[in-house]
C-alpha cells in the first residue's frame, strides 16, 4: 500500500520545501505509559524516515521544528536531557545523512544551546556542506517573532546608518534578513498531533504554504503519512491571491 501511495505521489507535483511541526511525542509516550524522553527518542525514528522518503521522491528543502524558543519554559530536567540527546543524536546520524548526500542545516538562535551542542552541530555543518542532496533543517531555539524582529531591527540599522534607502525596503530585502534567506518559502506546511495552530513557526515565510492537520503523533508518523501529506497538497489549486482561470495551463 504505501508503495502504491509514494508511486502516486510521484506522478504529481513534488514539494519543494516541506516544513513539518513536530507534535506530540510526549501523549505518545503518555498513551503507551512510557516517559515523555522515550516519546523524543522514539521521534528520532520518524525523523530519520522521513528525511530519507523527502530525499527519495525529490524534497530539496525539509525544515523539522525540533526545539522552540518556548521550550526553555520546560522542565529544567527535561530540557537537559532532550540537549543530551539531540547531542547524540546528531553525532550518530550525521554520517548517515552525509553518506546520503544530505546536507545538514540549522535555523535559530544556537548561542542558547549548550557549547557542546554547539561544537556538534557546527561540525554536522561542516561535514556536509558540500552535499547537493535534501536540505534537512533544523530549527533550535528557533521563535518566527524573533527572527522577524531581529530582522526588522538589522534593517533599521541599516536605515539609520545610511546604507539603505527606506524607499528601496520591500518584501524580497526583508526576507534575506530571515533565517531561512537561503531557502525558498515552504510549499507545505505539516503539523502532526491534532493540534490547530502554527506555534511560532515560520510566521513569515509560511503566507501561502499549503497547511496538512493530522491526528497522528509524531512518533508514529512514517512514509505513509507522509505520502497522503504530499497527495492531499497536490490535489489543491495554488492561487496565491489570483483565481482559478488565472493559475490554470
Amino acid at each position: 500500500m504505501t508503495q502504491s501511495l509514494r508511486d502516486k505521489v510521484l506522478q504529481g507535483h513534488i514539494p519543494a520545501h516541506i516544513a513539518i511541526i513536530m507534535d506530540g511525542n510526549g501523549r505518545w509516550a503518555k498513551s503507551k505509559k512510557l516517559p515523555r524522553l522515550a516519546g523524543h527518542k522514539e521521534g528520532i525514528n520518524s525523523v530519520r524516515e522521513i528525511t530519507r522518503v523527502c530525499g527519495e521522491i525529490g524534497v530539496k528543502h525539509l525544515t523539522l521544528y525540533t526545539f522552540s524558543t518556548e521550550n526553555w519554559n520546560r522542565p529544567e530536567a527535561e530540557v537537559g536531557a532532550l540537549m543530551k540527546l539531540l547531542l547524540n543524536t546528531i553525532n550518530i546520524e550525521v554520517k548517515e545523512l552525509h553518506k546520503n548526500n544530505v546536507r545538514f542545516t540549522t535555523i535559530g538562535n544556537l548561542s542558547q544551546l549548550p557549547e557542546s551542542t554547539r561544537t556538534g552541530i557546527k561540525n554536522g555543518v561542516e561535514l556536509t556542506e558540500d552535499n547537493t542532496g535534501l536540505n534537512l533543517c533544523l530549527a533550535l531555539s528557533y521563535g518566527s517573532r524573533q527572527e522577524i524582529v531581529e530582522a526588522a531591527c538589522s534593517i533599521a540599522k541599516q536605515a539609520a546608518e545610511g546604507t539603505i534607502d527606506v524607499k528601496d525596503i520591500n518584501e524580497t530585502v526583508f526576507s534575506r534578513k530571515l533565517f531561512t534567506s537561503a531557502m525558498p518559502d515552504p510549499d507545505l506546511l505539516i503539523r502532526t498531533s491534532g493540534e490547530n495552530r502554527l506555534s511560532n513557526f515560520l510566521l513569515w515565510q509560511i503566507a501561502y504554504s499549503e497547511i496538512y492537520l493530522t491526528e497522528t503523533f509524531w512518533p508514529e508518523f512514517r512514509e505513509r503519512e507522509l505520502m497522503e501529506a504530499v497527495l492531499n497538497y497536490q490535489s489543491r489549486e495554488r492561487r496565491f491571491g489570483k483565481i482559478s482561470a488565472q493559475v490554470s495551463p
